[in-house]
C-alpha cells in the first residue's frame, strides 16, 4: 500500500509540475511561430507513442505522448523537433508552403520563435508571483536574529540575538532565507555581515565554518552562518496594488535568476561542490514533497521558481538547447548569411552530447542523493 501512496505524492504531482512547465514552454514558441505565420505541425507533451491527440484547423497536431518527461513543437520543414536541421523533402515544397516552413525564415523571425519558450517560462513565474502578491500579500521572513548557535560563527563574531542583518557581501538582505543564500555563495570563507543594532549600523568579518547538516537524510557540509530566525517565525505580511505586485514579482524573478547564475558560475569555477547538481528524480522527489508537507501555495511558488530555472537553462548558449539556436541566429543576422549546414550539424552533435553527459551526471547525483535518503 505505501507505493501506491508514493505513487500519489510523488509521480502525480511531478506529472502535473512538468507537464504545466512543459506546455508554457512550448506553447512560447507555439504562439510566436503562429503570429509571424510559421505553420507548426506537432504539439506535444511527452514523448515516444501518442496517447490522445487531434488536428486543428490549421493542421497542427496537438498530442499527449507516453513518455511524460519533456515536449517539443515542431515546425514545417524541420528533420526534427529540435530544429537542427532541414527535411530533405522540404525542396518539394511549393512556392505557397515555403511561406511557411521555418526554414525559409529569416534569422530575425527565427530568433523570436526561439526565445519564446523561455520568454514564457519567464512571463509565466512573474505573473505567479504577482498574483500571489496582489491577492494574498507578500510573505517575509525578516532578517533578524532570533539565536545565536553556541561556539559557531556568528558567535565567535560577536553577532547577538536581535540583531537585523542588512548586507552580506555587499548585497542586500530583505528576508531570512537570504542570508542563507548569501552565506552559501562566499566563496572566500569570510562573509562580510553589516547589520542594524539598536539603531546603530556596523560591519563585522565572519569567518564561516563548514558545519555538517543533513537533508533528506544525506549529510553535506555547508558554510553555517550560525544563527537561527526570530523563533515566533513572525510573517511580514503587506498586501500590494496590482502595479507594485508586478515589479516585486519582476524583481523576485531577478533575484532568482541572479542566485542561480552566480551558483553555476562558482561551479563551473570550482568554487562550489557539484552535488547540487540534479535532475529529473531530484524534481519529482521535491514535488513529492512540497505536496505532502506544504499546502498548494508552496506547491505553486515551487512551480514558478522551476519555471525561472527552465527558461534560463534553455537560455544557455548549447547547441540543442534555445540559447544555442539564438547565437546561431544572432550570428547569421551579423554575417548576413547563414551558417554552413555542415557545420551545424556538428554543432547540434557536439551540445548533444554535451547535454547527455550533464544528464546522466545529474541523474547519477540523483540516484545518490537519493541512497543517502534512504538507505544510508
Amino acid at each position: 500500500m505505501d507505493w501506491l501512496v508514493n505513487g500519489v505524492y510523488y509521480v502525480v504531482p511531478f506529472i502535473i509540475l512538468l507537464g504545466i512547465l512543459v506546455f508554457v514552454h512550448e506553447f512560447g514558441h507555439f504562439l510566436i511561430a503562429r503570429l509571424t505565420g510559421v505553420q507548426v505541425t506537432d504539439f506535444s507533451i511527452g514523448f515516444g507513442r501518442q496517447l490522445w491527440g487531434f488536428t486543428d484547423k490549421h493542421n497542427t497536431r496537438w498530442k499527449i505522448c507516453a513518455i511524460p518527461l519533456g515536449g517539443y513543437c515542431q515546425f514545417l520543414g524541420d528533420a526534427d523537433a529540435a530544429s537542427a536541421g532541414s527535411d530533405e523533402s522540404v525542396k518539394e515544397l511549393s512556392e505557397e508552403d515555403k511561406k511557411k516552413a521555418f526554414p525559409f525564415q529569416n534569422p530575425w523571425k527565427k530568433l523570436a520563435i526561439v526565445l519564446g519558450g523561455p520568454g514564457f517560462n519567464y512571463l509565466f513565474a512573474i505573473l505567479i508571483f504577482m498574483f500571489m502578491f496582489a491577492l494574498l500579500g507578500k510573505f517575509t521572513f525578516p532578517p533578524v536574529v532570533g539565536e545565536v548557535i553556541a561556539s559557531g560563527a556568528a558567535d565567535k563574531a560577536g553577532i547577538v540575538s536581535g540583531d537585523r542583518i542588512l548586507e552580506i557581501n555587499g548585497r542586500k538582505i530583505e528576508n531570512f532565507s537570504d542570508i542563507t543564500t548569501e552565506v552559501s555563495l562566499t566563496v572566500n570563507g569570510t562573509a562580510e555581515v553589516k547589520l542594524e543594532r539598536e539603531g546603530r549600523e556596523m560591519t563585522l568579518s565572519v569567518p564561516l565554518e563548514m558545519t555538517e547538516m543533513e537533508t533528506n537524510g544525506q549529510k553535506i557540509k555547508r558554510p553555517m552562518l550560525g544563527i537561527k530566525s526570530m523563533s515566533t517565525m513572525e510573517l511580514n505580511h503587506q498586501k500590494m496594488s496590482w502595479s507594485a505586485a508586478f515589479v516585486e514579482a519582476c524583481s523576485e524573478t531577478w533575484r532568482i535568476t541572479e542566485g542561480t547564475l552566480r551558483g553555476v558560475g562558482q561551479m563551473i569555477t570550482g568554487k562550489r561542490g557539484s552535488e547540487d547538481l540534479g535532475g529529473i528524480l531530484r524534481i519529482a522527489e521535491m514535488s513529492g514533497d512540497i505536496s505532502r508537507k506544504n499546502g498548494l501555495l508552496d506547491f505553486i511558488a515551487f512551480m514558478a521558481l522551476l519555471s525561472i530555472n527552465l527558461g534560463l537553462i534553455n537560455l544557455f548558449p548549447i547547441p540543442v538547447l534555445d540559447g544555442g539556436h539564438v547565437v546561431i541566429y544572432l550570428v547569421e543576422i551579423v554575417c548576413r548569411r547563414e551558417i554552413n549546414a555542415k557545420v551545424k550539424e556538428n554543432l547540434f552533435k557536439a551540445g548533444f552530447a554535451l547535454i547527455l553527459a550533464l544528464m546522466i551526471f545529474a541523474t547519477w547525483n540523483d540516484f545518490v542523493h537519493l541512497f543517502h535518503r534512504f538507505f544510508a
